[in-house]
């Protein structure tokens, strides 16, 4: 399936030669909004792919990748589907890296991506219900994030081999909180755990008494806070901390960036949680690729840098920038057989793909795409160590 005759390849690579261009993906992520402290590494990781596309000078015979950013703001899916628009319409953009959050993605897919044809590749939107999506998509929505649901089943193994029994659950209100909930809800339960109260929070609201009120009258030896750590997530962590409702907490991914232990530090000491990460020895590339010019840990960072080498990679496997065209092989450079590539291995995979070659690409997050285009999934576990965010373990 993969394999590509050599003559095809050597027509196209003359193509590519003939026609070089300057081709824009867009990087649509919250810039503004609730998860904005995680957005600008999630950015410069994408945008670091594009740079060592672009320097290597051997995609589609010398075109170069320019980033063009739109704010999706998170929670707005106006606003995205404008930002998308104007991302496809007026800058004539041939991919989408993003969007982040999973309302405001399925949103711009549904809106905006599948009439104009254009690729969207998600590093962060999660949401069970997305899963589904490529079977209504015309194949031109993937991510590189695993969905919720196995999030939901991870969530339940590290409680339970904290000796968490029984737990309070609080979501934001919206397509991500919901899913991630419910995923959790059922996987605990099956595991023997108990929920005592799966209950949304509203973003923006100045107090969370009410909200925190409803819960430690529910009780639970944990507080599972599926919010955003810019917005209400944090809110109901400061109510809990200071009506003394809870003193331990159980973070998802939407919850943890530096932004969680500048927030509260060791008054949240011992809590845990997950993000999708991977020890690697892609991670670790990554990770001296990145050095100090940004946090190359930051959930959802990797997966960023990942989403925007396939679609470039996957350009180069089908010698065309058109959406139609380059769609059809995204998951044959995402996966075996082929030679495996490595973060800061981008022209070497080029090289391959303009030879008639096969790769396996495993970046920076052990990228291995599964159904109908998504991560089959790794995570980091984290736990709060002298009010700090500390790897536990890697699953």
């Amino acid at each position: 399936m993969k394999k590509l005759l050599l003559a095809s390849a050597a027509g196209a690579l003359l193509a590519g030669a003939a026609s070089a261009e300057e081709i824009k993906l867009g990087v649509i992520l919250g810039f503004t909004g609730p998860i904005e402290s995680l957005t600008p590494s999630m950015a410069d990781g994408a945008e670091l792919a594009m740079k060592e596309v672009s320097d290597s000078g051997k995609l589609l015979g010398g075109s170069t990748v320019a980033s063009v950013r739109a704010d999706s703001t998170c929670v707005d899916a106006a606003a995205a589907s404008a930002a998308a628009e104007r991302l496809i319409t007026s800058e004539g953009v041939k991919g989408i890296m993003g969007a982040d959050c999973s309302g405001v993605t399925g949103a711009i897919l549904n809106n905006v991506a599948v009439a104009n044809g254009v690729v969207m590749v998600s590093p962060s939107a999660t949401s069970p219900g997305l899963s589904h999506a490529n079977n209504e998509d015309n194949g031109l929505f993937f991510r590189t994030a695993p969905s919720d649901a196995r999030q939901g089943v991870v969530m339940t193994e590290v409680l339970m081999e904290e000796g968490i029994k029984e737990v309070a659950v609080t979501y934001t209100n919206n397509d991500y909180g919901k899913g991630l909930a419910d995923s959790f809800q059922a996987a605990f339960e099956a595991a023997g755990g108990s929920v005592t109260i799966n209950a949304a929070h509203e973003d923006g609201k100045a107090d969370y008494s009410a909200e925190v009120g409803a819960l430690a009258s529910a009780g639970g030896d944990r507080l599972v806070v599926a919010g955003y750590v810019d917005q209400g997530g944090s809110g109901i962590v400061r109510a809990a901390i200071d009506s003394g409702a809870f003193d331990t907490f159980h973070f998802p991914d939407g919850m943890i960036s530096n932004k969680l232990q500048e927030n509260f530090g060791d008054e949240i000491e011992g809590s845990t949680g997950q993000h999708p990460g991977t020890d690697s020895p892609g991670a670790a590339k990554f990770s001296e690729l990145v050095g100090d010019s940004f946090d190359a840990t930051s959930p959802f960072t990797p997966e960023s840098y990942d989403a925007a080498a396939l679609i470039l990679l996957a350009m180069q496997a089908a010698g065309s920038s058109d959406p139609a065209a380059y769609k059809e092989k995204i998951m044959d450079v995402a996966n075996a057989p082929g030679e495996q590539i490595f973060p800061g291995e981008l022209g070497k995979a080029l090289d391959i793909l303009a030879g008639g070659g096969d790769i396996d690409y495993v970046g920076a997050t052990a990228v291995e795409l599964i159904g109908s285009g998504e991560s089959a999934g790794n995570y980091r576990q984290i736990v709060i160590d002298g009010g700090e965010i500390a790897t536990a373990k890697y699953r």
